[in-house]
């Protein structure tokens, strides 16, 4: 699997299917067992790589004495930022992520959102050229996602690569370039979000073969429907003659584009 520079990424699965650990071993926090991986062009868990990474973990949680500033400062000193530096960076990120009013209130009177908020601002300290996004919009609500939306958007136009942990695929669809569908610790699919949508994508209602007889992967629609991706519209009617040869019966065929749910189901019924 292979993320590129600046664009923004999508890494879904079910519970247990490996992605937090994933995320652990790009971050230095686990050791691998086998194999190898490159963060930023270094090894995994090399000290400056980590240095520009950014991460926001599912959970974020501070000492609930500190306001929000000197939570903030605190990770301007971690980062090794100038102290100088510090005043115009914590007014930046506060207003960045929407906590310029609640700056000097103390974290223990902030709600989930708000915390996860601060979290965000936490991650984008040091402007780091990586930044790991676990569950970011969660316990958001649709303000505080669409505010999440546009600091991804200005992130990606500056270059900043964003690996993206969601179980909120209508999220996912709204901000991601390409997707990686994991289950079980292997990566099932790696998706273009634009290929979703063209209109080389077909759904068939097919009954009469084996699943593995028939084109594409099932659709969650159920009822023998299929959806088979990256077929020219030219080529539909020689695939549907081609079933029907085999004896299979072709109820309804119609072009259309698959959502990332269908094709998250599809993959994980189908295994891959």
């Amino acid at each position: 699997m292979r993320v590129e520079r600046g664009e923004v990424f999508g890494f879904l699965g079910p519970n247990g299917a490996g992605k937090t650990t994933a995320v652990k071993l790009c971050l230095g926090m686990a050791r691998p067992t086998a194999g190898s991986g490159q963060v930023l062009g270094a090894p995994l868990g090399d000290i400056e790589a980590r240095r520009a990474i950014g991460y926001l973990p599912e959970l974020f949680r501070y000492q609930q004495w500190l306001s929000a500033a000197e939570v903030l400062r605190v990770h301007c000193e971690l980062a090794g930022l100038a102290r100088r530096e510090w005043p115009a960076t914590v007014e930046r990120t506060l207003e960045q992520v929407g906590l310029t009013e609640r700056a000097a209130d103390r974290v223990g009177t902030f709600s989930k959102g708000m915390q996860q908020r601060l979290g965000l601002g936490v991650a984008l300290i040091g402007r780091p050229q990586l930044v790991f996004l676990d569950e970011p919009t969660s316990a958001l609500d649709p303000v505080g996602r669409l505010d999440v939306r546009r600091i991804i958007g200005e992130l990606r136009s500056e270059g900043v690569t964003v690996f993206l942990n969601s179980h909120l695929l209508t999220e996912v669809e709204r901000v991601c370039d390409r997707v990686a569908i994991v289950d079980r610790g292997r990566v099932l699919a790696q998706l273009r979000l634009a290929d979703l949508t063209s209109d080389r994508t077909v759904r068939i209602r097919v009954s009469g073969l084996a699943e593995a007889d028939v084109p594409g992967h099932a659709s969650p629609d159920g009822n023998d429907w299929r959806v088979v991706e990256d077929v020219a519209p030219d080529d539909v009617p020689a695939m549907v003659a081609d079933l029907v040869r085999r004896g299979g019966q072709v109820h309804a065929v119609v072009p259309g584009a698959v959502s990332l749910e269908e094709r998250f189901i599809g993959l994980l019924g189908s295994g891959g």
